[in-house]
């Protein structure tokens, strides 16, 4: 769980779903505490913690996972949507392109870490069924040809514009949510896209023409607004009918609008074993 807009804003309405223990993560501790003073003045009855995390830092990752996995024993939900897309070309410390760094491969290794505790959740007795919901976007469409290209998501992808390099993490999320379905069948894992919101994820760093008139134009016409936004993950992370995994969906619960490339299963797999493949040795 992310701690600021569209990131932060549906714990505010996990106690009222009866959760008993909720989690917010990020990078920024001012910002993460402020959403567990919130959300504690909302609602009584639940217990709210802040976990500080950049996504950007794999250590950082590690030690989040490491200090939730000792704190609870088990996660009935997962929201992973946390990302970033503006900004100029750059790698992180680990080598990945800035947006496809944080957008997929952070969390990519938060599931992988946070795995024994899901599949603990369904192992219990009176287990349930985990819900994973992974924050894409419409913006996969802006993706290279071939929908990834293996070879920039180590570089700083200059030769790519920003909307492409985020486009790509975009579609990386949806084919690692479908293949993790497919993997995972004692899940339900899906990606959604959560509208054009007015956030600042438009208005961060140095960026293309397309994203300077997204956030100049576009967003001011057609965006909705922060609250309206969470509708689409809250509704992914607690419905319980008319609801597939591996699916990605647009607002609200709309499915079948991504890509022919997003529903690829071939390269879907592909990414997969080619983040396995990155993210080994990793562990906590």
């Amino acid at each position: 769980m992310g701690g600021k807009g569209v990131s932060f804003d549906p714990a505010k309405d996990i106690p009222s779903l009866k959760g008993n223990v909720i989690l917010i993560s990020a990078r920024n501790a001012q910002i993460g505490n402020a959403g567990v003073t919130e959300i504690k003045n909302q609602v009584t009855g639940v217990s709210v913690n802040f976990l500080e995390m950049d996504l950007s830092l794999f250590n950082s990752i590690k030690n989040a996972a490491r200090k939730f996995r000792a704190s609870v024993s088990r996660l009935d939900i997962l929201l992973l949507n946390a990302g970033i897309m503006g900004g100029p070309p750059g790698v992180t410390k680990e080598g990945y392109e800035c947006r496809f760094g944080v957008n997929h491969m952070g969390h990519a290794l938060l599931f992988k870490l946070l795995l024994p505790l899901l599949l603990k959740s369904v192992s219990e007795p009176g287990g349930v069924k985990p819900r994973i919901v992974v924050t894409a976007s419409s913006a996969h469409k802006q993706t290279v040809s071939s929908g990834i290209e293996f070879e920039t998501p180590k570089s700083t992808a200059e030769n790519l514009s920003t909307i492409v390099r985020y486009g790509q993490s975009k579609m990386a999320n949806i084919l690692f949510t479908q293949e993790l379905a497919r993997r995972y069948p004692q899940f339900t894992a899906v990606s959604i896209h959560p509208g054009t919101v007015k956030t600042d994820l438009f208005s961060v760093g140095d960026n293309g023409w397309l994203i300077k008139f997204l956030q100049m134009v576009v967003v001011p016409i057609i965006g909705v607004t922060i609250e309206e936004g969470t509708k689409t993950p809250l509704w992914a992370a607690t419905a319980t009918a008319g609801i597939k995994s591996g699916e990605y969906y647009e607002p609200i619960g709309v499915a079948g609008k991504g890509t022919a490339l997003s529903k690829d299963k071939e390269l879907a797999k592909k990414l997969w074993k080619w983040t396995e493949k990155e993210l080994g040795g990793h562990d906590v």
